[in-house]
């Protein structure tokens, strides 16, 4: 790892998905974690604002990046409930089958290199009929925007740590075996079309 992934790219992205916009659509999706949660790809921890503190026993954040987990430090503090480090990456949840309520995962399944894989895991660490709560960026349905997220995608993923602009979340989650049980999708206002495409949701193992 270069000094670009170790101390640039945390900062740069981490500022870009915490910018106003990103924050409201999360505060709309992540009080939904509710029980033991899972939060995959935790990264420098911009969803803590919006958990439901009353309603989380147990918080296992997924993190496998040293330098994700330092900045994410004074958001765990903040949290009221017991927090667990899991550093490994999402296609390696070392979790028992069946041993969560909620799966969160936001602005993550983009940069998952096996994300069908990981996805396979979070099925499995979920107790039947829990869920995974979902925030995703990805391939917008206007073909104009789509031809150049196509495009632009390679250089995209270089300088945003893996990132893609152009999979499909509700598509993957609902191959993964999922049952999708709500599910919206819109541009995101004042972000770029490119990048602002998201879809969120609730999804039943």
């Amino acid at each position: 790892m270069n000094f670009y992934d170790r101390h640039i790219e945390p900062r740069l992205v981490s500022c870009i998905c915490g910018v106003k916009p990103i924050s409201d659509e999360r505060a709309k999706i992540v009080p939904q974690a509710t029980g033991r949660v899972l939060e995959i790809g935790f990264g420098s921890g911009h969803n803590e604002p919006y958990y439901n503190r009353e309603n989380i026993s147990h918080l296992y954040a997924l993190e496998p990046s040293a330098s994700w987990r330092k900045l994410a430090e004074p958001r765990v503090s903040r949290l009221p409930f017991p927090v667990e480090w899991l550093d490994l990456p999402g296609e390696e949840i070392p979790l028992p089958d069946e041993s969560v309520d909620t799966v969160l995962v936001t602005f993550s399944l983009c940069t998952i290199s096996g994300v069908d894989q990981a996805l396979a895991g979070m099925r499995r660490v979920l107790k039947p009929g829990c869920k995974l709560v979902f925030l995703e960026h990805g391939a917008a349905p206007d073909k104009g925007v789509a031809r150049w997220q196509d495009r632009l995608n390679g250089s995209w993923k270089r300088v945003a740590g893996g990132c893609n602009l152009n999979r499909k979340p509700a598509e993957r989650v609902t191959l993964a075996g999922f049952r999708i049980q709500a599910l919206e999708q819109r541009y995101v206002p004042w972000m770029p079309k490119i990048a602002g495409f998201v879809t969120s949701g609730v999804a039943i193992r």
